[in-house]
């Protein structure tokens, strides 16, 4: 049986535990409402990784009592969306018949008062509420009772949000609108620009901020506490481990996990090997997303298709934004190829459509088909060197006067001032003069 790591075994339950993020957790805060209320309420979560997107989602889910599904926009698809419908149609429609079943039982005074009108699913809220349907045996009217209520409503936990493509979000918003669905959907990037605006202005943003430092030196202390290790870990080893963690407590209590693994007695020095030993994954924001890219460009600009065709693999298994790639794809086929390859910024674009109109895992055809072919076209660079030049130039001469004949002349007074004098609309036209100014052209 594999180990719980650290970071989720203290992963809170309640809001009360929930340590940091007040001005939304807190007694006026908007999830506080929520949860007080039992309104469902479709959100988004924005903020930076490991400050309880996900934890938070689960508590919502578990105090209204709803059936909760988790996807991540990585690997999922529209496909998965239509899937987590049709369940929440059969759960609004067991809700319905339970409802039924109950005011029937009431009418007609049978069976004993339900003191618990809605079944809480599992502790962790991972785990969705199901429904147990028990037909009356000694009930000779034949009617079905349910010996416990189906989930009042669906919540749908979107992590990544933002990968999903327009056509990908569009699907929520019938079902969003009608309240069939809660979604709440967890980001790193800015909802105004990855989110279209028709779901947008259906759901509430609400923007999580990093842990403070003392925010997580008390998820530390906890979870220290939690773990019979205080005589264990000093005071400078706790600071240590939440500077380093950037405001990120899944961070913090994975360099704890490996640090405790290392030493009786926990340290600054122990801390230090720990986030040494912690193995190096593919952060969007870290090394690695930097050497992968840079490894991938290498490869197309080297010829070397299946290198490329590697490195771009890596990075769409570690759930890089696809888009990151296309971009890329689209600034190669002008910087590397250019005028060698007219066709390929064209090709390069398409396939930036195509991942943000088709999503994943489908446009992982386009993004292959376009890598092969960028790696397999001719090279030139001379599309920068005329750009670097150019700019240098315009930089030398930021305000040389544009020559008199090349000059636009709108009015006769302009004219009569020889603006545009002696210029013919004919593409072969030659001025003694030419184009340049002057002092440039020198």
């Amino acid at each position: 049986m594999s180990r719980v790591p650290l970071a989720e075994k203290m992963r809170p339950k309640t809001l009360d535990e929930v340590i940091g993020q007040t001005h939304i957790v807190g007694d006026d805060g908007l999830l506080r409402q929520i949860v007080e209320k039992k309104q469902p309420t479709s959100l988004i979560l924005w903020g930076p990784p490991g400050t309880g997107k996900t934890t938070l989602a689960r508590i919502v889910a578990q105090e209204l009592e709803a059936d909760f599904i988790e996807i991540s926009a990585v690997v999922s698809g529209k496909k998965d969306v239509l899937a987590v419908v049709e369940r929440a149609q059969k759960n609004w429609s067991d809700y319905q018949a339970w409802e039924r079943a109950t005011r029937s039982d009431e009418m007609q005074g049978a069976g004993e008062q339900q003191t618990e009108p809605y079944r809480r699913y599992g502790e962790g809220a991972a785990e969705p509420a199901t429904q147990q349907l028990a037909l009356g045996g000694d009930d000779q009217t034949g009617s079905a009772r349910l010996s416990s209520a189906p989930p009042r409503g669906t919540i749908l936990f979107v992590d990544e949000i933002h990968r999903f493509n327009k056509a990908q979000q569009d699907a929520f918003l019938p079902h969003v609108e009608s309240g069939l669905i809660t979604l709440i959907g967890a980001t790193t990037e800015n909802p105004s620009f990855e989110i279209i605006t028709p779901l947008l202005s259906r759901l509430r943003v609400l923007v999580l901020e990093p842990l403070a430092k003392t925010d997580i030196i008390n998820i530390l202390k906890h979870a220290v506490k939690e773990e019979k290790a205080t005589k264990r870990v000093n005071k400078e080893a706790l600071e240590y481990l939440a500077e380093l963690s950037g405001g990120d407590a899944r961070l913090a209590l994975g360099n704890l996990e490996v640090a405790l693994s290392l030493a009786d007695k926990v340290t600054r020095e122990t801390v230090i090997t720990a986030a040494q030993k912690r193995v190096p994954g593919y952060d969007r924001n870290g090394d690695m997303h930097y050497d992968v890219i840079s490894a991938f460009i290498k490869s197309l600009r080297g010829s070397d298709a299946t290198a490329a065709l590697y490195y771009m693999s890596r990075m769409i298994q570690a759930g890089e934004d696809p888009k990151f790639i296309a971009r890329r794809m689209v600034i190669f086929a002008s910087e590397d190829i250019g005028l060698a390859g007219n066709g390929a910024l064209a090709l390069a674009v398409a396939t930036f459509q195509a991942v943000e109109r088709i999503g994943m895992p489908e446009a992982q055809y386009n993004l292959f088909h376009c890598a092969v072919a960028l790696a397999r076209s001719e090279k030139s660079r001379e599309i920068p060197e005329l750009m670097y030049a150019s700019l240098d130039l315009a930089k030398r001469f930021p305000d040389s006067p544009v020559p008199l004949h090349i000059r636009n002349a709108p009015t006769k007074l302009m004219g009569d001032l020889g603006y545009g004098k002696g210029y013919k609309w004919q593409a072969d036209f030659k001025p003694d003069k030419g184009f340049l100014p002057e002092d440039v052209s020198q």
